[in-house]
């Protein structure tokens, strides 16, 4: 149950931060030409949303801490977004990067830790 809601949280982020990205690249920033985008992609969203929703209930469930599910999420989604950063517009991870995972992997033990 954990590595299924893992991958619901994973799924459901990566589509997010990607349509974020595509827009950012591709999307002409004309405010019809962003609408008709948002539109075209309502069911990407509403999947996404889902995926994420359920992952962090069953996560909830198997570890029964809301918590720490959402600071997994939360984690999940900065590790997404550097892998879409540097897949869409190239940029490369800093330093600070790596300190910001680690201060959030220390909230992990952190909380799991009590």
């Amino acid at each position: 149950m954990i590595i299924f809601s893992l991958l619901l949280m994973l799924g459901g982020l990566i589509i997010i931060n990607a349509i974020y990205a595509y827009q950012t690249k591709h999307i002409d920033s004309n405010f019809f030409s962003t609408l008709w985008y948002y539109i075209k992609l309502i069911p990407f969203f509403l999947s996404a949303i889902m995926m994420i929703g359920y992952g962090v209930k069953f996560l909830t469930k198997s570890v029964n801490h809301l918590t720490f599910s959402l600071i997994v999420c939360k984690g999940m989604e900065i590790f997404v977004s550097v892998v879409i950063g540097y897949m869409f517009l190239k940029e490369i991870p800093t330093w600070r990067t790596g300190v910001g995972i680690t201060v959030i992997l220390i909230g992990f033990w952190l909380l799991k830790g009590k």
